[in-house]
């Protein structure tokens, strides 16, 4: 009899270690520590007595997706206003879901199968902004951020992302120089990540999804990285909400009204389907 209670509970002990295994990444969200790597204001809100003259190495490339080039009315100004502020000298790709396929085929092939068995639409509208970012460079607006400011002081580092309540980072606004280490790594653990939660909302936050990407986003910083390498944070004041900020929600959109996260998501599987 005791040794089948022991047996009993190194077993729960066993289990108990595996499920800490692999919540491990989830659990180390809790220790929020980005704003080490926080861009400051002196970096992207220059002005002539304290600007640090960084020259841009970020490509002048702004990248958006949606299933068709007929967007909704509701996100039209938004991404005019980013279209109008760039005009002269950026380019600009609109990702359809037909155009997005043809670039997974040709240029990474080996992901076409994964990205054909996706369950709902707004996984490849995910995965299309990390090769793009991978591949091309530049900076991946979602279509509800729209531009209140030129881009250009963002170009400066390697690679940025913009933080989210309560913990982590979102993949709404990010910006790299071509093939950073960072979206290297976020590529090609895609296909790992690629399970069925059975709810909808769990699946895709965490097969390509914000929480996805923090998760990476933890591995790839886990055991330091070169300056040139690493992956900046824009601040909330710096993303939205105030004079400085480079981005204005677009004024209907319910992507950041209530519960902003799961309304987001429930909102995109609905204009995607």
């Amino acid at each position: 009899m005791r040794k089948e209670l022991k047996c009993i509970i190194w077993a729960h002990v066993g289990l108990i270690v595996y499920l800490l295994y692999l919540s491990f990444d989830l659990l180390s969200l809790l220790n929020d520590d980005i704003f080490s790597d926080a861009l400051l204001d002196v970096e992207i809100n220059p002005n002539p007595s304290t600007s640090l003259n960084k020259p841009a190495i970020i490509p002048k490339i702004i990248h958006q997706t949606y299933k068709t080039t007929d967007i909704p009315e509701i996100w039209k100004p938004g991404q005019q206003a980013c279209i109008n502020l760039h005009q002269d000298d950026y380019q600009y790709f609109l990702w359809t879901d037909e155009s997005a396929r043809e670039f997974i085929n040709k240029e990474f092939n080996w992901f076409i199968d994964t990205w054909d068995n996706y369950k709902y639409p707004i996984q490849r509208a995910d995965a299309i902004r990390y090769f793009a970012l991978y591949y091309y460079g530049g900076i991946y607006i979602d279509l509800d951020d729209g531009c209140k400011r030129k881009l250009d002081p963002l170009l400066t580092v390697p690679a940025f992302v913009r933080k989210t309540a309560p913990t982590g980072i979102s993949n709404d606004v990010m910006g790299s120089v071509p093939n950073h280490p960072f979206f290297l790594k976020v590529i090609q653990d895609l296909e790992k990540y690629q399970r069925n939660w059975l709810v909808p909302y769990i699946t895709i936050m965490m097969s390509t999804g914000p929480l996805f990407l923090s998760i990476m986003w933890k591995q790839y910083k886990r055991w330091g990285v070169p300056e040139a390498g690493k992956v900046r944070i824009l601040l909330p004041q710096n993303y939205k909400g105030t004079t400085s900020s480079y981005f204005a929600i677009v004024r209907g959109s319910s992507w950041h009204m209530g519960d902003a996260n799961l309304l987001k998501v429930w909102v995109i599987i609905w204009y995607w389907q």
